[in-house]
C-alpha cells in the first residue's frame, strides 16, 4: 500500500551511473505493473522496465516483477550472466509477485553484494527473504514508520532484527548509493 507512489518518489533520485541492476517486487495485479514501469521509466535516470522471461541483468536497469507472476533470478551455465525467470509458481504470503520468493533466489547468487530495500506495504512479505540476504552478508534498508503509508512490511523486518538502516523515504536513494559503494559494487 503506497508502493507505487513511494517508487515514484524514490527511483527518480537514483543516479544514472548507479552501476548495479535493481529488482523490484510491487504487489500489483497483472497489467498494472507494465504501466507502472513505463511511467517510472519516463521519470528516471535509470532504465525501468517490466521484467520479461529471459531478461539478462544489466547495470543501471530496474526490473519490475509482472503482476500475477513470480520473479526469480538464476545464473547462466557459465555463471557470468544472471537471468530473470518469470514463473506461475503459487503465491507466498498471499502475494504474487512476492518479495520473499525473489529474495530467496538472489540471496545465494551474490554473497555480500545484495542490498535489500523494504518500503511501505501491508503484511510481512520480505521478512524471510531479508533474513536470508542478511545470512549471506547482504545489507538491509527499511523505510521508517513516519514516511510509510502502511508500516507493515518494514515493521516486520525491523522487529525481526534484520534491518541495518531505517531511513525516511527521501533518504533511501542516498542510502542505496552509499551501500553500493560500501559493498564494492
Amino acid at each position: 500500500t503506497g508502493g507505487p507512489a513511494a517508487l515514484g518518489e524514490m527511483l527518480p533520485k537514483l543516479s544514472a551511473d548507479i552501476g548495479v541492476p535493481i529488482l523490484i517486487v510491487q504487489h500489483m495485479p497483472p497489467l498494472f505493473t507494465r504501466s507502472l514501469a513505463k511511467n517510472l521509466d519516463s521519470k528516471c535516470k535509470i532504465k525501468v522496465k517490466e521484467a520479461e522471461e529471459g531478461d539478462k541483468l544489466a547495470p543501471g536497469t530496474a526490473y519490475i516483477a509482472p503482476g500475477g507472476k513470480q520473479m526469480k533470478l538464476t545464473a547462466s551455465a557459465s555463471g557470468r550472466e544472471h537471468i530473470i525467470r518469470i514463473t506461475d509458481d503459487p503465491p507466498e504470503n498471499n502475494c504474487k509477485p512476492a518479495v520473499d520468493y525473489m529474495f530467496r533466489s538472489v540471496s545465494t547468487l551474490f554473497p555480500g553484494k545484495i542490498i535489500s530495500v523494504i518500503m511501505t506495504g501491508m503484511g510481512n512479505d520480505g521478512t524471510t527473504g531479508t533474513r536470508l540476504i542478511k545470512r549471506h552478508r547482504g545489507i538491509s534498508i527499511t523505510q521508517n514508520e513516519a514516511s510509510c503509508v502502511v508500516y507493515g512490511m518494514p515493521m516486520s523486518v525491523v522487529k525481526a532484527g534484520v534491518s541495518d538502516l531505517i531511513v525516511p523515504l527521501d533518504m533511501i536513494p542516498s542510502a542505496i548509493e552509499t551501500s553500493v559503494k560500501m559493498a564494492g559494487l
